[in-house]
């Protein structure tokens, strides 16, 4: 290692020495002190193989029992039509997940700490809490996607629960970072058992690829009950769980901006494997019912698998309750991790796949105590588990934009991110965005309040007065910063003498104050308020309707 990096490295922000060391990925291991040139394709290759894990194990964890749910229902019930979304999604996931791998490479401190450090414990406890609960909530419904295809494999749903269960907490436990990463990858692989299924249903090919390209609305479908499936679609493929999972994984796999154009190529791999999935299950759900008499009539993953048995052969529906299966236990995993690298983040304890449990007793009993009471909850009779399904689909939808700008934000802060700060086309872009997510946000939250005044003309509203009010801060934000001085932050002055490749966060107690404008400031409040008041009243009426059913 060059002087520059031994001094680079000494003044990083790394909370834990476990984070440093030799990168030992699945497939290969790249040497604590090996950053010479990668000068032909075969260095090249073995260094893509041993960053190679990260982005493919978020991005396949995405698909989901969520996710499962909601494309074959959109498929079922709509057909091929809702195909576009998927492709209006694609810039997004990576955008969003870029900016964190940047975090991640860049500062050494995972996502929940650096909201605390720069935003502060109000704005920290609000963003944990966020996850902590929608976490919770969000294993509960992979186990309920195991208890469904277990039931259609006709297996004991008490046994196949608690052997999951068991598998997914054996499996981080080792110690062994490198021996949780290929079991993760072995995961991603049968991820591939959607393939067969959609060759043995053979939907049309060329409809598929119109559908994929051609945005339009299902006819004659309701456009309110519509936009709720797209802002499901939108909920389960972008979750704030993967920001916090993707940066602390990143960190705790070593992973430094040096090798930043290799994890990128990670990202979009495993960017195409969950768009092909997601696509796969639209595509073979919507052939395997059409003209059928359960076309249109979704009820759940477990339903779909004995629909496709039905119609495509028992081989292609066993495949789908094993991919479901399977799909399921690298969710409950990666979203356990994301909840624990948190909490190991912000109380500053012992937090690595690198460390056995005995040496980080807190983190493991975080990853654990979340799987164990979630398998125990799916296993409890009179649960109500379909109540809680939507509650995670709707609580998602409605607390996406704030991890959204709280990661805007730290990627605009130069003390953080120093010469890898966004750029400005990327910020119009990602602002744009939240603007979206918040919009529906509001049009899911009206339509769990207020069913039946939620029809086509307020949905219109909404996304008209949304759209419009979003332009013009837009324009006024562009007017003030064109007549605003350039200055910059402290931090940033001593960028021209490191190197980019090897810039890397000061400490935290090093880092001059955040500098947000009044105008952010008010923005996050506003924000904020919306997201308090809309989660509340969201819970509520959810409770309500347990108490009405019960």
């Amino acid at each position: 290692m060059t002087m520059i990096s031994e001094a680079t490295a000494a003044r990083s922000a790394v909370l834990d020495e476990a984070h440093v060391g030799n990168i030992r990925g699945a497939f290969g291991t790249i040497l604590h002190g090996d950053h010479g040139p990668r000068a032909n394709w075969r260095h090249k290759l073995q260094t893509f193989l041993a960053i190679l894990g990260p982005g493919l194990i978020v991005m396949v964890g995405d698909n989901d029992a969520g996710a499962f749910g909601t494309y074959t229902q959109a498929g079922q019930n709509y057909g091929t039509t809702l195909l576009w979304t998927l492709l209006l999604l694609v810039p997004v996931l990576y955008v969003n997940q870029e900016m964190v791998l940047r975090l991640g490479a860049v500062t050494g401190v995972g996502h929940a700490r650096l909201i605390f450090e720069r935003f502060g414990k109000f704005w920290g406890a609000f963003s944990v809490i966020d996850l902590f609960l929608l976490n919770a909530l969000t294993i509960v419904t992979e186990f309920i996607g195991i208890a469904l295809a277990l039931d259609y494999l006709g297996v004991s749903k008490e046994l196949g629960v608690a052997l999951a269960a068991v598998l997914i907490m054996a499996a981080a436990s080792t110690g062994d970072f490198r021996r949780f990463e290929r079991f993760s990858m072995t995961l991603v692989a049968g991820s591939l058992l959607l393939v067969p299924v959609f060759l043995l249903v053979h939907p049309p090919i060329a409809q598929i690829a119109r559908d994929f390209v051609t945005p339009q609305m299902p006819a004659g479908a309701k456009l309110s009950d519509v936009m709720l499936l797209i802002i499901a679609i939108v909920g389960t493929t972008i979750a704030p769980w993967q920001l916090f999972f993707q940066q602390s994984y990143v960190i705790d796999k070593r992973i430094t901006p040096r090798f930043m154009s290799y994890e990128k190529a990670d990202l979009w791999i495993g960017i195409v494997m969950v768009i092909v999935g997601a696509a796969a299950m639209m595509a073979f759900t919507a052939a395997a019912f059409a003209g059928k008499p359960e076309f249109g009539a979704f009820v759940d993953a477990g339903a779909v698998a004995s629909g496709i048995g039905k119609y495509a052969g028992r081989a292609a529906g066993v495949m789908f309750a094993l991919a479901l299966i399977d799909a399921c236990i690298i969710g409950a995993s990666a979203v356990s991790l994301s909840t624990a690298y948190a909490l190991g983040d912000v109380l500053s304890i012992r937090h690595s796949l690198h460390r056995k449990p005995s040496d980080a007793k807190g983190f493991y009993a975080v990853y654990c105590g979340l799987i164990i009471v979630s398998a125990g909850l799916v296993l409890t009779p009179g649960a109500p588990l379909g109540l809680l399904t939507n509650a995670v689909q709707t609580l998602a939808g409605v607390l996406l934009p704030s991890a959204t700008v709280f990661l805007l934000l730290l990627c605009n802060d130069k003390a953080v991110l120093g010469p890898w700060a966004n750029s400005r086309w990327l910020n119009i872009f990602t602002g744009g965005v939240i603007a979206l997510l918040v919009m529906l946000s509001i049009i899911l939250t009206a339509s769990v309040l207020f069913p039946d005044a939620t029809n086509e003309t307020v949905i219109l509203g909404i996304l008209a007065g949304g759209g419009a009010l979003g332009l013009v801060i837009v324009l006024a934000t562009m007017l003030v910063k064109k007549g605003a001085k350039d200055e910059r932050a402290p931090a940033a002055m001593t960028v021209e003498a490191t190197p980019r490749e090897e810039w890397r966060m000061p400490p935290l107690a090093l880092l001059p104050p955040a500098q947000l404008s009044l105008a952010a400031k008010t923005w996050m409040f506003v924000l904020r308020g919306y997201l308090v008041v809309a989660g509340g009243l969201v819970l509520v009426r959810i409770v309500a309707l347990a108490l009405s059913h019960g």
